[in-house]
């Protein structure tokens, strides 16, 4: 933020003819950043999660965005810098409403107010991942902005448009709240502890299989196979699991390990079904538990599909 207000002020000082648009928070049909936040919590189902509920906020809709671009393009605004927010501020809170009501959830039977030292932990968590490559809207960032506010003097747009942009409960009666918005929203809230225990799984899996090596090699050797080959099996497909494990939670990884995924489990699958058939009819269902897994990597796999 620091370094766009500097290359603001260089642009402006150097005389080049220029229009400056510095959107408040942007409400758009899809989400990016802000709005996949506020669609994320406006998710949580009967209480209300939020920090700073009182800091103001003034929004302005993508088609105002996109129509304060053309107007600047076709040379129809005065040279200058220009704020492109709605008249009146609103509240967090207000605007976190609102939305919940657009994609329409259930009102929320209580708000639950996140106090700064947990907010902060949060980001500083959501800053860690940003080193595996999630590009996390609770980042510290975000996170920091958020609490000064996002405000805006929507006067000098105004006076040279003869035009305010639409409040928000306007924007969002533009728009259409659909089944995949909901959706998308609910996806968003539970992507990251889908993702968590996916690699939880596999790397309990590895774990598991090494510290119970005698008693899983010992399945195999009652095939028929030998005792070293059948340690080494169990040590090297115990290197694998908590190696996908490991790779899921690494960004740009995540999709195509998912993929892998499904295919060693599909292995394991077809393996034990030739060597020890027999633990299909295990009571703790070794083999059956595998399917869940396979399929939770397949849900996982489109949602970490970039846009």
């Amino acid at each position: 933020m620091r370094t766009k207000a500097a290359g603001d002020a260089a642009l402006e000082s150097s005389g080049a003819d220029l229009r400056i648009l510095r959107p408040g928070l942007v409400i758009g049909q899809s989400d990016y950043g802000g709005t996949a936040l506020l669609r994320m919590l406006a998710a949580v189902p009967l209480v209300q999660p939020i920090a700073y509920p009182a800091t103001p906020v003034q929004c302005v809709g993508m088609e105002d965005l996109c129509h304060a671009v053309v107007t600047c393009c076709a040379d129809e605004i005065p040279q200058g810098a220009y704020d492109l927010v709605e008249d009146q501020a609103q509240s967090l809170g207000d605007v976190l409403a609102t939305t919940r009501r657009w994609l329409g959830f259930p009102a929320a039977r209580f708000r639950l107010v996140m106090p700064p030292v947990l907010t902060k932990a949060v980001a500083r968590c959501a800053d860690a991942l940003g080193y595996l490559g999630w590009r996390s809207p609770l980042r510290s960032t975000a996170m920091t902005v958020m609490a000064s506010g996002v405000m805006g003097d929507p006067a000098p747009y105004r006076a040279a448009t003869g035009r305010s942009l639409r409040p928000l409960p306007e924007i969002y009666g533009s728009m259409t709240s659909a089944r995949e918005h909901r959706l998308t929203a609910r996806m968003s809230l539970l992507a990251p502890l889908v993702i968590a225990v996916l690699s939880l799984f596999w790397v309990l899996s590895c774990i598991f299989g090494l510290v119970g090596l005698p008693e899983a090699a010992g399945v195999l050797t009652e095939a028929g196979w030998t005792d070293a080959a059948a340690v080494s099996s169990v040590v090297f497909w115990s290197f694998v699991d908590i190696a996908l494990g490991l790779a899921v939670l690494y960004r740009p990884w995540t999709a195509r390990v998912c993929l892998a995924q499904v295919g060693v489990a599909a292995f394991y699958v077809l393996a034990a079904t030739v060597v020890t058939p027999g633990l299909w009819l295990d009571p703790l269902g070794p083999l059956v538990k595998v399917l869940p897994a396979m399929l939770l990597s397949l849900v996982v796999w489109p949602m970490v599909q970039s846009r």
